[in-house]
């Protein structure tokens, strides 16, 4: 259940900050600050107030910010030991199935942080996958101490922004989210391709990947709903795989066994976590190719 922005604006400034006080972690201040800014036109409104209320705190306040979050994959995660959004929002990123080995990584990373600059490392994890997670720890622990500091206030600021977002309706929503979609068509029919299997995957490593969503193609070559949607689209690498063969042998085209294409994959990047990557699949049984859509 969300609430209505205009329940918020009409609550006593109490149940204002009890409603939002969890937004920022660990900072009711924040919503307390903002509650004197409404009434908000819209979300987008409210969040600029909180996030003004943290850029305006004394240094010593958002330094505690920053200081209360949890540790990103540490054993507190897994435990239970940390707050459940907090929890819900790690194990989105797969930090919850890591193998022993990975939280003694991710542990060994935290600590070298904690040495270097005296915070936890602060991630929105919802925006990345797990390689770009690992990549995005290496790359800040070579960072200064004011750089690092700018980037992790940055990351409460987007944790905030989706939190919020996922909580609160009205007018002028955040733009928290992004999407993978697909589509197929058979430039042998000149039709889009109906009932093909597609199946999205995220790149791990080298060995390692993990599916995200499984979909069949509708009468339009698409699938009903987003393979990702609703939320960031995670940084990392995907491949879509498509069961074309199988289509052609619904149709009936004589193929060769094995066929010239039965499972068409197609690897391709998301680097932008709120951005629209369509991505459709032009084919053929001998031949097939795909670009960025819309």
């Amino acid at each position: 259940m969300t609430i209505p922005l205009a329940d918020l604006n009409a609550m006593a400034e109490a149940d204002f900050v009890a409603a939002l006080g969890a937004v920022f972690e660990h900072a009711p201040w924040v919503a307390q600050r903002a509650a004197a800014a409404r009434p908000f036109a819209t979300v987008e409104a409210l969040y600029g107030a909180m996030r003004a209320a943290v850029e305006t705190a004394p240094d010593t306040a958002r330094l505690a910010l920053l200081a209360g979050h949890p540790e990103l994959a540490g054993r507190a995660a897994r435990d239970g030991a940390i707050a459940p959004d907090s929890i819900a929002e790690q194990a989105a990123a797969g930090l919850d199935r890591m193998s022993d080995a990975e939280y003694a990584r991710f542990e060994a990373l935290n600590a070298a942080y904690r040495a270097k600059f005296g915070l936890p490392f602060i991630l929105c994890v919802k925006r990345h996958g797990r390689a770009a997670l690992l990549a995005a720890f290496a790359a800040r622990l070579d960072s200064d101490a004011a750089t690092e500091r700018r980037t992790a206030e940055a990351e409460v600021l987007r944790i905030a922004a989706i939190r919020l977002n996922a909580l609160v309706s009205g007018e002028g929503p955040l733009r928290t989210t992004g999407r993978i979609s697909t589509h197929v068509l058979d430039t042998v029919s000149g039709r889009p391709a109906a009932g093909v299997a597609v199946s999205l995957h995220e790149i791990v490593s080298e060995t390692e990947t993990a599916l995200v969503a499984r979909a069949v193609t509708n009468a339009d070559g698409r699938t009903d709903a987003p393979l990702v949607g609703g939320r960031p689209v995670p940084i990392a690498v995907y491949e879509l795989r498509f069961a074309l063969g199988d289509h052609y042998r619904r149709l009936g085209l004589s193929l060769a066994e094995p066929p010239f294409l039965d499972v068409v994959p197609l690897r391709f990047g998301v680097a932008e976590p709120e951005g629209h990557y369509h991505v459709p699949l032009v084919a053929t049984p001998w031949s097939f190719q795909t670009y960025r859509g819309s």
